[in-house]
């Protein structure tokens, strides 16, 4: 799959690596070395796939990954030397739908590109029309079922997460993890079918992407996070959503009782 790719990276010595591999793989792409340029030239022409230096002058890949988000769902790959959990938390909950640390394999970094632009081409096609978002992978989803267990209820049509009627804002990696999770309320999924559900199969893809998505939706959907209630883990194997509790039977002794 051809495709343009603007990459966004201030050293000159990497990026150049990195369009060099992203070209033998087909793909045309813009290169720049700050944030602002990053959204001037997605703005000018809007890519199929986003690469993202997180420290960048002028404007930093945070605040141009939040900036993108609130105006399209075109796939964003992070790149950062900081490694730590925190920084991977916050990355994907401003909507990066994926994360590499630095120092990185260029071909590694092609592989997740080819991952994440066969995801959002399989969820585009076939029948996404004109008014497809590009790039989204959510074009012509509008037949799906919507997902209702208890009181959360995900619509893959309408691209929407409420919780007791709640609106809850996701991201698209998000969505596809509780996406697959509500569609079998207390099947268990291990991570690695969840990785299957958000880019398809890749052994470039690591866990940590889910564990993230995860924690992230808990912090939305729960009353408190740290004793989850609709999204659990099941040590050893992976996540499920949790199956609604039963309505309580009614007492048919009462009105004998008060006789």
């Amino acid at each position: 799959m051809c495709a343009y790719v603007v990459l966004a990276d201030d050293d000159p010595k990497q990026a150049d690596l990195i369009r060099l591999y992203l070209e033998r793989e087909g793909h045309s792409v813009g290169v720049v070395h700050d944030g602002r340029a990053a959204l001037d030239e997605i703005r000018r022409r809007m890519p199929d796939l986003v690469v993202l230096d997180w420290m960048m002058p002028r404007v930093d890949g945070l605040d141009v990954c939040r900036v993108l988000r609130r105006e399209s769902e075109v796939p964003v790959l992070m790149l950062t030397a900081r490694a730590e959990e925190d920084d991977l938390l916050l990355a994907l909950d401003l909507g990066a739908d994926d994360y590499m640390t630095k120092p990185c394999s260029p071909r590694e970094l092609v592989a997740r590109v080819r991952t994440l632009l066969r995801r959002a081409g399989q969820a585009t096609a076939p029948g996404a029309g004109a008014g497809a978002v590009a790039g989204s992978g959510f074009g012509a989803r509008t037949a799906d079922p919507v997902h209702v267990v208890g009181s959360l209820a995900v619509d893959p049509g309408r691209f929407e997460v409420r919780v007791e009627g709640r609106l809850v804002d996701c991201t698209p990696g998000e969505f596809r993890v509780i996406e697959v999770l509500a569609s079998a309320p207390g099947r268990v999924f291990t991570r690695k079918q969840i990785l299957e559900h958000l880019h398809g199969i890749d052994r470039y893809v690591t866990t940590r992407t889910v564990d993230g998505h995860v924690m992230n939706l808990r912090r939305k959907i729960e009353r408190d996070p740290s004793r989850p209630e609709r999204l659990l883990t099941v040590y050893g194997v992976g996540y499920k959503a949790a199956e609604p509790r039963p309505a309580a039977e009614p007492d048919d002794t009462a009105g004998l009782r008060a006789r």
